[in-house]
C-alpha cells in the first residue's frame, strides 16, 4: 500500500481513544498509562544511555564529537561543539511489518 498526499498521523486522543478502547479501560487510564510510559521512556534513556520499545526500536543518547562545518550563507569554516543527541532507532521487526521486503 502506497502512502499518497501528506501524511496524517495520529493525534494524542485520537490514540488514548484507541487505547481505551481496545484494552477496555476508561480514557482517563488509557491518558495515564501513555503519560506514564513516556515518562519512563525518557527516564530511563537519560539514566541508561538507551530505552527499547520490543517490537518497536531503542531511544539511544549519543555523543556527537566536535567539528568543523561551513556557514552556507557566507562560506566561512567554523566550529560545530560537541553535544548529546537522542536518536531513534527502529527495530527489523518494525521496519518489516511497515515495508515488507520484496522477494
Amino acid at each position: 500500500m502506497a502512502v499518497t498526499g501528506k501524511p496524517t498521523p495520529i493525534k494524542k486522543s485520537q490514540l488514548i481513544t484507541e487505547l481505551s478502547e481496545s484494552l477496555e479501560v476508561s480514557k482517563k487510564d488509557a491518558n495515564t498509562f501513555l503519560e506514564k510510559f513516556i515518562d519512563l521512556a525518557y527516564k530511563e534513556t537519560k539514566k541508561n544511555g538507551a530505552f527499547v520499545i520490543p517490537g518497536l526500536g531503542k531511544l539511544i543518547l549519543r555523543r556527537t564529537k566536535k567539528r568543523k562545518g561551513r556557514n552556507p550563507a557566507t562560506g566561512q569554516e567554523i566550529e560545530i561543539p560537541a553535544k548529546t543527541v537522542v536518536k531513534f532507532s527502529v527495530s527489523k521487526l518494525c521496519k518489516e511489518a511497515i515495508v515488507p521486503t520484496k522477494k
